[in-house]
């Protein structure tokens, strides 16, 4: 059921009819492919040379992913307004969070320096080609970097755009404002301790490692969308709906994350579209690292310093086993479980109609069953 993100919509072009569990990603893909023919050719009209920027930018945003964050906003107002009201005046608001997701992506990219991104080149890379084959003069490499720095500045532009075009009131779309405000305030927050890593003035721990995921992914992902949604629908910032909603998504966001420290390291990547073993190489600090870190001792500690420190490729069977044998990746999957179990009572707990209720606890058993 909503663990398909991917399945088509029934919404029709006048937005009478309310997605099923599931389907609001095809809504939103079609608005998103809408939005942007619009605006690529508002900015390749200023100047042909903008085509380069603007294929890559709609590349990223088009070139698939979970709608995750615009599922768990839907359902969020969902909750709010009930079964009956159409979404079509709120939908864009809704797709604006895929458009900051690009954004974030797409900066986050550049930091890893990643290849790929779901299974395509990743935006530096995409545009690097492009210059390549456009035979531009200097750096590829550079060009390409640059490129991908104002592509996610764009997305985020792109991302305002979109959600002005909500038609809701005003006092409604400035209540939620803030609360999406406040969410990318906490992922570049976020963010820049993940970059951090190591290097913070605090060691390195399973608790800080907690700490960067809240910001990072349970914020970002699941509980500011959520209550994103709600107050999208009329409901209170602070209220008793936000609340169950903030409880339920800080679980299965620290859920989502947990899951991602493990497919990181045991993952298949033609599945995952991402290299294995990308976090380890670049030494950043996962919980699932940090509690063998924490569990390891005698040998085993010693073996698994020297292989951080080597970060060699080749070493990433060798390390992925010690991971196991120290029971970190056992101790993650317990933590998923705790969590799904938070997010399940907090679900129970809510004053929700039986569908939304429904489909949020699919949403948060997918959150730690995922392949990708």
């Amino acid at each position: 059921m909503a663990e398909d993100l991917r399945a088509g919509s029934i919404v029709e072009a006048d937005g009478t009819v309310p997605p099923r569990p599931g389907e609001i990603a095809g809504s939103v893909d079609r608005l998103l492919a809408e939005f942007l023919a619009a605006e690529a050719a508002a900015l390749t009209g200023l100047d042909p040379g903008l085509e380069v920027m603007v294929t890559v930018a709609r590349q990223m945003v088009l070139g698939g992913g979970k709608r995750l964050r615009s599922a768990f906003a839907f359902w969020g107002w969902r909750g709010a307004v009930g079964p009956d009201r159409p979404v079509a005046p709120v939908l864009p608001a809704l797709g604006a969070l895929e458009l900051l997701h690009t954004c974030a992506l797409v900066h986050d990219d550049v930091m890893d320096a990643s290849a790929t991104r779901r299974g395509l080149p990743s935006a530096h890379r995409a545009a690097a080609d492009r210059h390549v084959a456009l035979g531009l003069p200097g750096d590829p490499a550079e060009f390409g970097r640059s490129t991908a720095i104002l592509i996610g500045d764009l997305c985020m532009v792109w991302a305002d755009r979109l959600a002005g075009r909500a038609d809701l009131p005003a006092a409604t779309l400035i209540a939620a404002r803030r609360g999406y405000d406040r969410m990318r305030l906490e992922a570049i927050a976020g963010q820049f301790l993940d970059l951090l890593g190591d290097g913070a003035r605090e060691s390195s721990s399973v608790g800080r490692a907690l700490r960067v995921a809240r910001l990072k992914t349970a914020s970002y992902t699941v509980a500011r969308p959520l209550v994103y949604g709600a107050v999208l629908g009329g409901a209170a910032v602070d209220g008793p709906l936000a609340r169950a909603y903030t409880r339920y998504g800080m679980a299965v966001g620290e859920a989502f994350q947990l899951r991602d420290d493990l497919l990181g390291v045991y993952g298949d990547p033609l599945v995952t579209g991402k290299p294995v073993g990308e976090d380890l190489a670049r030494g950043k600090s996962t919980v699932l690292l940090e509690l063998a870190r924490a569990r390891a001792t005698g040998p085993a500690a010693v073996e698994l310093g020297r292989l951080l420190a080597r970060r060699a490729p080749a070493d990433l069977p060798r390390l992925a086993a010690l991971l196991t044998r120290t029971g970190a990746a056992a101790e993650v999957d317990r933590m998923m479980a705790d969590r799904i179990a938070c997010a399940f009572a907090a679900v129970d707990d809510a004053a929700l109609d039986p569908t939304t209720r429904e489909a949020l606890a699919c949403l948060a058993a997918a959150a730690s069953r995922r392949a990708s």
